[in-house]
């Protein structure tokens, strides 16, 4: 079990839209890149990029004459960009791994601090951590009042566009403008959002915000979640397509008329296992909680590159006792299917004025309430900034939210991992029970 990487401050810059945990491994065409000019190529292509992103260099506030917060950017504002150098250059292969558990604060040390206070929050915080002769990583924060999943990948797969043009020229300066491809091209347009229920969720939102912590609480402060305990290890899975294809057959043999898609098959055996690790209790009802990307749900329709926040959350239950039992991955896949299946049946804002924010952290890190983070749809793995794919990427923040984190497998081939951050004694049994579905031993 690897120690929490330690790391030296290089640079802490700031870095404006242009006027007018990700780890990347050097290869033999990267090894030539000098490390200037590394951080130039960074540099220079997050400011060109910022141009198209200009609200992310922004700060949140919530003016006492506004019934909403509001992100906005002057002149002069800018993204916080760190630049730092591991002290263990040799780390670099642990830390990237995925064949190995990993203690859980490892990867702290390689993403930036979002600046917050109750008056204001910053949009993003960005951070490069070098591994002389390894490589490097990108450590991202984000505020996800101001984005979700979707945007924030946006986001990072049009930096590294604009980085792999400069790469692929030679130069790290390629203008004042790099153009994005149609999808990347973020959309600012709010009117295509229409709150059809008649309920006003936008005040149902803004209510429950500002009554959590007392009456008129405008508060903007990043929530301070428990920190993970001690002993406990990161961990990723990898669904290859063939795992996929025997979860969906062992399914079929016994129900016949679900839409078993990837995302609920693979949530569904993960859901079993952690329960059966945990040894929740068999009284005990589980849940299992996911966000819904609403842009293709909506009526009509919301363009895939809109810019912000366009998801809600989803919550499939079981009984414990079930789930333990010989057919639980019937039990929760039903139970994921269905949940999906409603928001298509009655639309997906159908119910969301019961979804309650001040109930969520009550629940985080509870044995039997299970949430994700991420999206295999998302391909992470294919973003590249000229230097090749990731070798890993991590969603550091799991190990104080309590979710799995699910992505795209590093391998290709339609796979997806899942992460998560466990006791490592409760990680050991998972693994255990995870290889043990699929005859491995």
């Amino acid at each position: 079990m690897g120690q929490p990487s330690s790391v030296k401050l290089v640079e802490i810059c700031r870095v404006a839209p242009k006027p007018g945990a990700q780890f990347y491994e050097s290869t033999s065409s990267s090894s030539t890149t000098t490390t200037d000019s590394l951080i130039a190529y960074l540099k220079t292509s997050l400011s060109l990029t910022l141009k198209h992103f200009v609200p992310l260099a922004g700060n949140l506030t919530w003016p006492q004459d506004s019934p909403r917060p509001v992100l906005s950017y002057v002149e002069g504002d800018a993204v916080s960009l760190t630049v730092a150098e591991s002290t263990d250059a040799d780390n670099f292969d642990h830390l990237s791994s995925n064949s190995v558990f990993v203690e859980s604060r490892a990867y702290h040390p390689l993403v930036p601090q979002l600046e917050s206070s109750h008056e204001r929050a910053a949009a993003i915080a960005l951070q490069i951590t070098l591994f002389p002769g390894r490589g490097f990583a990108i450590g991202t924060a984000m505020h996800h009042a101001i984005l979700d999943g979707k945007t924030s990948i946006s986001f990072v797969k049009s930096w590294a566009h604009a980085c792999s043009k400069q790469v692929e020229n030679g130069v790290s300066d390629i203008g004042s403008d790099v153009s994005l491809p149609e999808t990347l091209k973020p959309l600012y347009d709010r009117t295509v959002i229409h709150d059809w229920t008649g309920l006003g969720l936008e005040s149902i939102y803004l209510n429950e915000w500002q009554n959590m912590d007392g009456p008129n609480n405008r508060s903007l402060k990043i929530w301070e979640l428990k920190a993970p305990p001690d002993d406990s290890v990161r961990g990723i899975f990898e669904f290859t397509r063939a795992n996929i294809q025997t979860l969906r057959q062992m399914v079929v043999e016994k129900v016949s008329d679900l839409h078993l898609s990837t995302f609920s098959l693979v949530c569904a055996y993960t859901w079993v296992c952690l329960v059966k690790a945990q040894e929740v209790e068999a009284g005990k009802t589980s849940y299992q909680a996911f966000s819904v990307d609403c842009r293709s749900r909506l009526d009509p329709p919301v363009p895939e590159n809109y810019f912000g926040n366009c998801t809600r959350g989803v919550l499939a239950f079981a009984e414990a006792k079930e789930l333990l039992g010989e057919d639980g991955l019937v039990v929760a896949v039903t139970a994921i299917s269905e949940a999906i299946k409603g928001l298509d049946k009655n639309g997906v804002l159908k119910g969301a004025d019961e979804v309650y924010v001040s109930k969520f952290k009550d629940y985080l890190g509870v044995d039997g309430v299970y949430s994700t983070a991420g999206s295999h749809r998302f391909q992470i793995y294919d973003t590249d900034f000229g230097w090749g794919t990731p070798t890993k990427v991590e969603v550091v923040s799991i190990d104080r939210t309590g979710a799995f984190s699910v992505s795209d497998s590093k391998n290709g081939g339609g796979g997806v991992e899942v992460g998560m951050v466990l006791k490592k004694h409760v990680m050991e049994a998972f693994a255990s029970l995870f290889a043990k579905g699929f005859g491995k031993h």
